[in-house]
């Protein structure tokens, strides 16, 4: 009999026709709390994804559970701590979208700094016929700050090398294989940086750091970009500052009521919004998918786990 395997969110097709042919997958999204209640005792694995919420509640309901596997490198909406009180593994697909992230966080920045998105509106409009567009903001040799060094991170510095960026971070600790300069806290890196890149993971230890102070320091020529989580803004606080013109501008992937976002962050020239897109190219969720199905094949198997959360 094959094992049990709930789908608790969303999935890409393909990913869920391999589940389907391998186990008994059963969709949540199609189950009433009776027929999750039925079958409680039988779901020994569980498939998410990274900006679904597993709660300690929820993992409590399934008490045969002893696999979470998220689809993304975040795991910031899973009880990690409840799940290992159970003795419950839980892994994620982290590496295989780094360059994905870190190449959009790069084209956010240019097209936030260069107003790419008003230009081509500015043109659209009629705009040029009437004079030329507004000058913009130099990417090259100006000052980067990197919230959070991991992979992505790094990712992101080695690219921005390329355009001579002065490059300097924060985060838990310094790392002192690196090359570039560790700042300890971060208000003082916004206020020595010209753009702010938020990589630092989701959850309770950064739920809105970048503040109404991290935004002042950033500065009325400074712009932030956000290709970690929403939950690291006060979003409360960034739109504050954009309306009085306390930060020069917004590029933002992620926000904090996902799918829903703020009126006040949309139809602005300085702000461009994409959504939560950064790792969703054909190439890195193939290999995302590939990921979920070896960690799942790996624990039926009785194998290691290939990529379980540290």
């Amino acid at each position: 009999m094959k094992p049990i395997v709930l789908k608790h969110a969303y999935l890409p097709d393909a990913l869920t026709v391999e589940l389907r042919e391998r186990y008994d997958l059963r969709e949540f999204s199609q189950m009433s709390d009776a027929d999750v209640e039925a079958i409680a005792g039988d779901i020994t694995a569980l498939v998410t994804n990274g900006e679904a919420v597993v709660t300690r509640a929820f993992i409590t309901r399934l008490p045969a559970l002893s696999l979470i596997a998220v689809f993304g490198v975040g795991y910031d909406g899973v009880d990690v701590a409840a799940a290992r009180e159970r003795g419950i593994a839980v892994t994620h697909t982290p590496g295989v979208l780094t360059d994905d992230v870190a190449d959009l966080a790069i084209g956010l920045m240019l097209a936030t700094s260069r107003r790419i998105v008003a230009a081509q509106k500015f043109i659209e409009q009629g705009g040029w016929q009437q004079g030329g567009f507004t000058w913009t903001r130099k990417v090259s040799g100006a000052r980067l700050g990197i919230f959070g060094m991991g992979r992505i991170g790094q990712a992101i510095a080695r690219r921005a090398q390329a355009f001579d960026m002065a490059i300097s971070y924060t985060g838990r600790q310094p790392r002192s294989a690196l090359p570039y300069r560790f700042v300890p806290d971060l208000q003082q890196l916004a206020q020595e940086s010209d753009f702010l890149m938020l990589c630092a993971p989701g959850g309770d230890a950064t739920r809105g750091v970048v503040n109404a102070a991290v935004l002042e320091a950033l500065g009325p020529q400074g712009i932030l970009i956000n290709i970690a989580r929403g939950s690291v803004v006060n979003e409360t606080a960034l739109i504050a500052a954009l309306e009085r013109g306390a930060i020069a501008g917004a590029g933002l992937d992620v926000f904090t009521d996902e799918p829903n976002v703020p009126a006040a962050l949309q139809q602005r020239d300085n702000v461009v919004i994409t959504p939560h897109m950064a790792s969703a190219t054909w190439e890195t969720r193939r290999e995302m998918s590939r990921l979920v199905l070896e960690n799942v094949n790996a624990w039926c198997t009785g194998e290691p786990l290939i990529t379980p959360v540290p």
